[in-house]
């Protein structure tokens, strides 16, 4: 790939990620900005209005009151409006009116009706109702365009993990730094201990540890040695590294995973809203009853009755309790969500949480803690020994394994001796003097490389699948430390709790089948898939979903990024990376997979509520809208718009009561196991 051409693919990727990001924060803003500002015209003219005075009784008077009322009225319909008016132009050339074309409808005809009225009897005038229907509008739809404002993050945390700089070797063997987007392959470049690599290539010099978890999943650190291969994006430990670069630019593997995120990004959704659906059947519906009871009217009539009989169908029809249907059960919901630890950022991959199959987990810091801890000390001769030898000469290193060591040590009640000459060895180990005695650790190349044989006591060792540190004193292996990762506390609880539910519990992971196998045992899990790479996870999702299942995935790393888009429901737990976290759906903020559970919980009641809302907010005008039209009106029954307001106000009052309840249903999967916990806890003190 030319250089050019990479460096111009670089550039489409950053100007992507920042004009998405730009443009949705610029949208949600626009809206909070004529919401705060209609809110505060609306104040005046609710205190002016003659029916809200009836109301709540008390009475403000005041020469010009009604022409004063009308010029704020139509500032805040012109304003506040602007938005609607705009979007419902849209749906009408694409000839799919909805809640942007009700909505405009509603407040043009109560706009133009009471700017007549007016001008001749201000109790039939709605500005009240325009100013009030405005405003709930303007702040539901800030709701949801805030839902949608981290999708186009995501590109930019991954491009992120791509360095800006490399250091290559030029024709002299001297070193250049030079921009990114000029390595081509055949290129070689010097990589420091704690650099990002710069691209796709192969070691031809050097040794040292690479920590490719972001990219593959891998738990532990990988030895590098010539002819080993390195990938974009992953992190040089300890040592230094030349590489010969094989791919660089858009033909890298994390570029792969960028152009996979960027697609599903850009790929669209089926789901349709359900208060959209509802808004076109009762514009269909408010248009057609309208234009009959005019004409019939006209005719049964006068002109001024059937145009008040129109308006007032209009009104009833008008939706204040579809704006709030949705919105309101998302903002309580939402909040109670956060209570619980549950964040939700994409409105409806939360909604379609209740009914999901299959559910997919990355094993790596989703299921597991993500990190090593020390599981078996085995020792030929003393184990505290041995211990203390390897604690005192892992003191000095930052690594995370040496780090484990010296916790278990620690909580063993032992303390450290004095270090003399340490000198690490990269990609090795280290070694040092103590006590007088020549102590080596390391891996698997410190055997190879001091020619170190097993004694038989520690053969067995040997093939356990863990990360083992071999601990040499004198020259003769004295032991080895066997570190594995640990199964979170409630991932076998929350993996059961989500079983029981009839969903089907998945595990995917980069490790080897061995390590699978024992960690899908402990979780108790039927189905899992070892040795995956991130494009491999979101085929095995995509084989799901083509098999008509509804599948959500768990994850915490990059390497989860397309797996979590191309899910259903992506959900990251707290402890995961930000990338995780920018490509989820909904987040957990606690490394606890019973959120999970409690997740699915109040889905599927704030789903309920929604729908019984819904029903509030529309079904009403199957009653309201044939009484405002008149077919009543032989036996006296006739609903005036001051009525139909009343109607329509009583349907979103309903509305928001009902979505209040949700406050009431709370998650109680984490409370009923703690519960458990403690009465199983006090049952067995019993009967000792």
């Amino acid at each position: 790939m030319p250089a050019h051409m990479s460096h111009r693919q670089n550039t489409r990727n950053d100007a992507y990620g920042d004009h998405q990001h730009a443009g949705h924060s610029h949208h949600a803003e626009d809206l909070k900005q004529r919401f705060i500002i209609s809110i505060i015209l609306t104040v005046p003219v609710l205190l002016f209005s003659s029916m809200i005075q009836m109301w709540f009784g008390f009475i403000i008077d005041f020469s010009y009151r009604d022409l004063f009322t009308f010029v704020l009225s139509t500032l805040i319909y012109f304003y506040g409006g602007w938005p609607f008016l705009t979007m419902m132009i849209k749906e009408v050339k694409s000839k799919e009116p909805g809640m942007m074309t009700l909505i405009s409808m509603a407040i043009s005809v109560a706009y133009f009706y009471s700017a007549i009225t007016i001008f001749i009897s201000e109790e039939k005038s709605f500005f009240w109702e325009l100013a009030t229907l405005i405003d709930i509008m303007l702040i539901g739809h800030y709701i949801e365009a805030k839902s949608i404002l981290g999708a186009s993050n995501t590109l930019e945390e991954l491009v992120r993990l791509i360095p800006k700089k490399a250091m290559r070797f030029t024709q002299k063997d001297t070193l250049e730094a030079v921009d990114v987007s000029l390595l081509r392959a055949g290129d070689t470049v010097l990589i420091h201990p704690g650099e990002n690599i710069p691209a796709d290539g192969e070691v031809i010099k050097g040794e040292s540890m690479v920590d490719e978890a972001l990219l593959t999943g891998e738990s532990q650190p990988l030895y590098k040695n010539p002819q080993s291969l390195v990938f974009m994006g992953s992190t040089n430990i300890d040592g230094s590294l030349r590489v010969r670069i094989i791919k660089s630019g858009e033909s890298s593997y994390l570029s792969q995973i960028i152009t996979l995120v960027r697609e599903l990004q850009e790929s669209k959704s089926y789901t349709q809203d359900l208060a959209n659906r509802a808004a076109k059947w009762l514009f269909y519906a408010a248009l057609a009853t309208g234009t009959v009871t005019l004409f019939v009217w006209s005719m049964l009539s006068n002109f001024e009755d059937a145009v008040l009989r129109m308006v007032t169908v209009l009104v009833v029809a008008c939706p204040h309790a579809l704006g709030l249907a949705v919105p309101l059960v998302v903002a309580i919901s939402t909040s109670m969500a956060a209570t619980n630890g549950i964040l939700i950022r994409h409105r409806d991959a939360f909604e379609k949480l209740h009914k999901i199959d299959v559910i997919c987990f990355d094993k790596t810091g989703t299921i597991t803690e993500g990190k090593l801890a020390v599981n078996t000390v085995a020792a030929a001769g003393n184990e505290k020994s041995l211990l203390y030898f390897a604690a005192s000469l892992e003191q000095h290193s930052e690594h995370s394994i040496a780090q484990a060591i010296v916790h278990y040590a620690q909580n063993q009640g032992i303390t450290f001796g004095a270090v003399d000459e340490f000198n690490a060895m990269p990609g090795i180990g280290a070694k040092a003097k103590i006590d007088g005695h020549i102590v080596m650790i390391g891996g698997a190349q410190l055997l190879a490389k001091e020619s170190l044989p097993i004694p038989q006591k520690l053969l067995p060792f040997n093939s356990r699948e863990a990360t083992k540190v071999w601990v040499a004193i004198d020259g003769v292996l004295s032991g080895v430390i066997l570190l594995t990762d640990t199964i979170r506390q409630n991932s076998a609880e929350a993996i059961r709790a989500i079983r029981l539910k009839g969903i089907t519990a998945y595990m995917f992971t980069g490790d080897a089948n061995e390590v699978a196998a024992d960690i899908a045992k402990k979780a108790g899990i039927d189905h899992y898939e070892a040795g995956l790479l991130p494009d491999a996870k979101l085929q095995k999702i995509q084989a799901l979903k083509k098999s008509g299942k509804i599948v959500a995935m768990v994850g915490d790393g990059i390497n989860d990024a397309p797996a979590l888009l191309g899910a259903d429901i992506g959900i990251a737990i707290g402890a995961g990376t930000d990338i995780a976290i920018e490509s989820a759906d909904i987040i957990l903020t606690q490394s606890d997979l019973l959120g999970v559970v409690d997740a699915i919980t109040l889905s599927k009641q704030t789903y309920r509520k929604m729908l019984q809302n819904l029903w509030w907010a529309s079904g009403y005008n199957i009653i309201a809208i044939p009484l405002a039209a008149g077919v009543l009106a032989k036996w006296g029954i006739i609903i005036n718009p001051a009525v139909g307001a009343i109607l329509m106000s009583a349907s979103t009052v309903i509305v928001a009561i009902n979505a209040q309840l949700l406050k009431n249903i709370k998650p109680q999967q984490r409370k009923q196991i703690q519960h458990h916990r403690a009465h199983s806890y006090h049952q067995k003190k019993k009967e000792k």
